[in-house]
């Protein structure tokens, strides 16, 4: 009875998130990004944004392929394609963790005899909040980052209560090994699991075969990423500095997601209360007799010896969420409201995820400890289940569509309100955004190519036209616009689409950080410099007027900087075995470059001449 009710909670709860997900269903305008490489890769223009420009305008590399995998395989909508694995995988992340959770009680209690209720409780505190269902399928990497969570969760609680098996161990190892490719941050949770499992007795040829099993495949993408992106890291990292520090910023982000939905109440109610069981069943937890071999060994082998323990598990998994809760923060959040706080709140409710509820025995209902055990997790029980009720009708962050003082919003009512449609998810339902379809019929009405300027009026764009003579079939087009995703996926392979923040160009990726700028948004580079560096034509009338010829022209000294000019052939010219080493050698130089985005301070810096101004007309 007790299984039964177990695993239906679990079931149960998987359903729910994959339903709650699916009502509240769309794409995002970042994950259209996403889309745009893998429809270069299946156009063979290999992993860019832009063909011919070898950018990583995409944070999860193991995200970009699968979706690259299934979109070929398949040879459907890659839009659906993401929809389908995002659904499967936010179901399964669920699923792995509270099987996870339920093995660590199953394995305590129920060996003993023990009649255990393991009620779903903790998990609900995730998919309750509005946030978590939201990126589950918003073409981001989030349900693969919980999954990827969930999964390492699942077999390191294995492995802590089985003998360390090499296959098992290896196993375990090539799993957390794929933290940094599955996002950079993951580094966090994949190092601790790796060093856990790398310090447990077990012989070196064990833990040489962990280090080679672990590191062979992000090593080895590391080295061919520093070769071919001429950087250590995604771009994005670079466009957002993730390495900088807004800490006020990140507490506004925190309470961002805490406060409206009173998130702290379930977490109090189920840990305080899993806490108390724990507490009380010290006796219980006897280790299984390796204590007095451990003792021997010495106080260090003892220590190494309890790192392959449950209790162990339980605290590398609420280290690792706190860990990246604190670096979210430190980095100052996100835009999107909750977005980049879920893996560490998915972490941190993994441990709690179901709640074991004791039911006392005939003789012992009463006026008993193991009465009043069962009371209190019963109440935190449903105490949890009325809290994830009322929460879950809730429609997400209030005022979201509104970029506000913290520049926080709620990305998808934002994207609901603004392109009219209630589940955005294929490109063209995005031609209904502000300047989307303006920006199409400028591409078909200027067949001569040119740079697309957004103007002031969301009807229409500038075009900066080609110097002549123009080339047959035209010079090709340039989009300058914030939004990559549906600009770049309503435009041919052959449209280049940049953005002033830096997330596909990195000319404006590698500019100073605004400190006063919207986070997530603190890189915005002129449009002088975009003009400059696409050769278009750079004078009066066929600049639009807030453009000045001046700063035009001293952007194109500027870009003469050599080591400016080094950093556009890392990424610009040809991949020759030279430019390789050279690019491998220097991509921790190149990370770390920054220029000034105004022109003029930009030629001091690097000690150039100025050109001469151009006198008004």
């Amino acid at each position: 009875m007790t299984r039964a009710v177990y695993l239906g909670g679990v079931v149960l709860t998987a359903v729910l998130f994959v339903w709650g997900a699916w009502e509240r269903r769309w794409i995002a305008d970042d994950g259209l990004i996403v889309l745009r490489t893998v429809r270069n890769l299946l156009a063979g223009n290999g992993p860019v944004f832009n063909a011919g420009e070898r950018v990583e305008a995409n944070t999860s590399t193991v995200w970009t392929y699968l979706v690259y995998a299934f979109g070929w395989l398949t040879e459907i909508r890659l839009e659906y394609v993401v929809l389908a694995l995002a659904l499967v995988l936010s179901g399964a992340a669920v699923l792995l963790g509270m099987l996870g959770t339920g093995a660590l009680w199953t394995d305590r209690a129920g060996a003993r005899g023990r009649s255990v209720l393991l009620l779903p409780a903790g998990v609900l505190a995730y998919i309750a909040v509005p946030p978590a269902r939201d990126f589950a399928t918003s073409g981001l990497e989030t349900c693969l980052v919980i999954f990827w969570i969930a999964l390492v969760w699942l077999l390191m609680v294995q492995w802590s209560q089985r003998e360390p098996t090499t296959a098992r161990v290896l196993t375990l190892a090539f799993v957390a090994g794929l933290g940094p490719l599955v996002r950079p941050e993951m580094v966090i949770v994949a190092g601790l699991a790796l060093l856990m499992i790398f310090l447990t007795p077990g012989g070196w040829k064990r833990r040489v075969a962990i280090v080679a099993v672990a590191g062979a495949l992000p090593v080895g993408y590391q080295i061919w990423r520093m070769g071919y992106y001429g950087l250590p890291y995604p771009n994005t990292a670079v466009s957002k500095d993730a390495g900088g520090a807004k800490w006020g910023q990140g507490w506004s982000y925190l309470w961002n997601l805490a406060g409206p939905y009173w998130l702290w109440l379930p977490l109090l109610l189920v840990g305080g209360y899993v806490g108390w069981v724990v507490l009380r069943a010290r006796a219980d937890r006897a280790d299984d007799g390796r204590g007095a071999a451990e003792s021997s060994s010495g106080r260090l082998g003892l220590l190494l010896g309890r790192l392959h323990s449950p209790a162990a598990v339980v605290l590398f998994m609420l280290g690792s969420g706190l860990l990246l809760g604190v670096y979210s923060v430190r980095v100052g959040g996100d835009f999107m409201h909750g977005r980049v706080l879920l893996p560490a709140l998915f972490c941190l409710v993994l441990p709690i995820a179901v709640l074991p509820v004791r039911v006392p025995a005939r003789d012992q209902w009463g006026r008993t400890p193991a009465t009043a055990l069962f009371a209190a997790g019963s109440l935190a029980w449903l105490a949890t289940v009325v809290w994830a009720i009322s929460i879950s009708t809730v429609t997400g962050m209030p005022n979201g569509t509104v970029v506000g003082k913290s520049g926080i919003v709620d990305e998808r009512a934002f994207y609901i309100l603004n392109t009219g449609h209630a589940h955005p998810i294929r490109a063209e339902d995005y031609l209904d955004y502000p300047r989307m379809r303006a920006m199409v019929e400028a591409i078909g009405n200027t067949p001569d190519g040119g740079v697309l300027l957004p103007a002031a009026a969301y009807t229409y764009w500038d075009v900066v036209p080609p110097p002549a003579p123009i080339p047959e079939g035209g010079a090709g087009h340039v989009v300058y616009f914030l939004n990559l995703g549906m600009t770049s996926m309503n435009v041919g392979l052959d449209v280049r689409v940049l953005d002033q923040m830096g997330l596909a160009y990195p000319l404006a990726a590698h500019t100073e950080r605004l400190d006063d700028g919207r986070i997530g948004h603190d890189k915005a580079l002129y449009p002088d410099w975009v003009i400059a560096d696409t050769g278009m034509v750079d004078v009066h009338p066929w600049l639009p007027s807030y453009l000045d010829e001046n700063w035009v022209r001293q952007a194109q000294v500027a870009l003469t900087c050599p080591e400016t000019s080094e950093l556009l052939e890392s990424y610009r010219s040809e991949l020759t075995r030279p430019l390789f080493v050279r690019n491998l050698k220097n991509a921790l130089d190149y990370a770390g470059y920054r220029f000034d985005r105004v022109p003029a301070y930009e030629i001091e810096r690097c000690g150039l001449t100025p050109p001469p101004p151009v006198e008004p007309r």
